[in-house]
């Protein structure tokens, strides 16, 4: 299983996940013609993927659904029945999709997936696990991650499923201090961003993350920095405390509108 998230931020949000039977999107918060630029990057293209899942339908992780659909319409598009519903009013002609309940595990190719629900301002949002593998394949292991973005808090349920995978990517959208000083936005939208069904701070992600703090991680991806309203400085700053924690943990800090290099889960 590898993992390469494409680009991170209220910009756009997008990821490729590779195993040996599947590649997918997650999200999809480009044009197309920036996906497709993406994905020869990551040294692929759109003919070789078959899916994208979709965590909730703004904007920002779904606009280039309707440029893709059409020139690819082989593409499956996982969501639940209402975040279908509100990106289908944005798209010109109905793709391939695939509708699942949320709270259900499913199966698409190699990839075990859980879609949960998690607390922010769309229609269903939702956060996904997906493992591939298996424990007792010596050549092929389990392995497993959760994606997190755009959530105000994490539930219960929600902290169950990130103490049993390999790699999480969550976000760490923006510094309480930094929000709190903007002159660019109106008290209604910081406290919309710092609400419960907003965005985390990072010192939300800390706490929650301190709290867990799986001996299982392999990898923390912290994303969807605000570029206004966050620094990569003030991650890491807020961050270096878990950092020494989890020492035989990797840490990648995603800055607004960037991605990572492949992580491979080995």
């Amino acid at each position: 299983m590898r993992i390469r998230i494409l680009g991170s931020g209220s910009s756009g949000n997008a990821a490729l996940l590779q195993t040996e039977g599947a590649q997918v999107l997650i999200d999809a918060g480009f044009s197309g013609r920036k996906l497709t630029q993406m994905l020869h990057e990551a040294g692929t293209r759109f003919e070789d993927v078959q899916a994208i899942f979709i965590t909730h339908e703004h904007g920002d992780h779904t606009a280039g659904l309707d440029t893709i659909t059409k020139k690819h319409p082989h593409l499956t598009l996982f969501a639940n029945a209402a975040t279908a519903r509100a990106v289908q009013t944005k798209l010109s002609r109905r793709p391939n999709w695939q509708v699942f309940q949320t709270g259900t595990r499913f199966r698409f190719r190699d990839l075990e997936i859980d879609a949960f629900s998690v607390p922010h301002d769309a229609q269903e949002p939702v956060g996904y696990t997906f493992a591939s593998g298996d424990d007792g394949d010596l050549f092929s292991p389990r392995r497993s991650l959760a994606w997190l973005t755009d959530l105000g808090h994490i539930p219960g349920h929600v902290r169950q499923r990130l103490a049993a995978v390999d790699l999480v990517a969550i976000e760490s959208n923006h510094c309480t201090r930094l929000l709190e000083a903007d002159i660019r936005r109106p008290w209604s939208t910081k406290q919309r961003i710092s609400g419960r069904h907003g965005h985390l701070s990072n010192d939300g992600a800390l706490e929650i993350l301190t709290e867990i703090a799986s001996p299982r991680w392999r990898h923390i991806c912290l994303t969807h920095l605000s570029r206004d309203c966050n620094s990569l400085e003030a991650v890491e700053n807020t961050f270096a405390p878990l950092r020494n924690l989890l020492s035989s943990c990797a840490f990648s800090i995603v800055g607004p509108g960037e991605g990572t290099p492949t992580l491979d889960l080995v």
